[in-house]
């Protein structure tokens, strides 16, 4: 699924305008983009927690030689149990 395909689902269920659900979409990631910037956990019940691991200053072997990699922060998801259940099926 597309993001496109999400406003498209979004407009149609909650009987919304295209424009009105892209709207909607975009406020939503944006929200979450600024929450992890951050530093910020977002939980939604019954989905999942997006939230910024840090990770450590490590050392790597690329393109035949060794190079450090700064730590540096990644957005994470961990599925909610509800979510879990409903894939399982």
């Amino acid at each position: 699924m597309t993001k496109n395909d999400l406003i498209e689902a979004v407009a149609r269920k909650a009987h919304l305008t295209k424009k009105a659900a892209a709207e909607s979409v975009e406020t939503f990631i944006s929200e979450i983009q600024r929450a992890l910037v951050k530093g910020e956990k977002i939980v939604i019940s019954g989905f999942g927690t997006f939230y910024v691991d840090q990770r450590a200053k490590k050392k790597m072997f690329l393109r035949g030689r060794e190079e450090e990699v700064p730590p540096h922060r990644v957005p994470r998801f961990k599925p909610g149990k509800s979510l879990k259940r409903v894939i399982k099926k």
